[in-house]
């Protein structure tokens, strides 16, 4: 999925209206510096995960200013971001699954 996301809470990594592509996530290979697609608390974030708790199969999302926006389980995460204005983001190979997989086929 390719979209144009509005705001500067990602600047540098991300700036306001750049093509971002976000694909299918295996959320147990989240790492932190990932950028993620994920719902916190009812609003759905392009933002970086900060922490990761495997044992409770949850992240921590923040944006790029230091702003927590909180824990979200594995289940809310939608995709990482892939590549920012067509440039590939270091570190995605081997997290994404294919288009018609679900996260629930993550059994780590």
């Amino acid at each position: 999925m390719a979209f144009r996301p509005s705001g500067s809470s990602m600047v540098p990594l991300i700036r306001s209206r750049q093509q971002v592509v976000v694909a299918p996530v295996a959320p147990s290979k989240l790492e932190v510096g990932d950028i993620v697609l994920a719902r916190v608390a009812g609003t759905v974030y392009l933002h970086l995960v900060s922490s990761v708790d495997p044992a409770r199969k949850r992240v921590r999302i923040s944006n790029n200013r230091g702003r927590v926006n909180g824990w979200t389980s594995h289940d809310r995460v939608f995709g990482i971001c892939v590549a920012v204005d067509g440039v590939t983001r270091p570190g995605v190979a081997g997290k994404t699954l294919a288009p018609d997989s679900s996260n629930s086929s993550d059994s780590s």
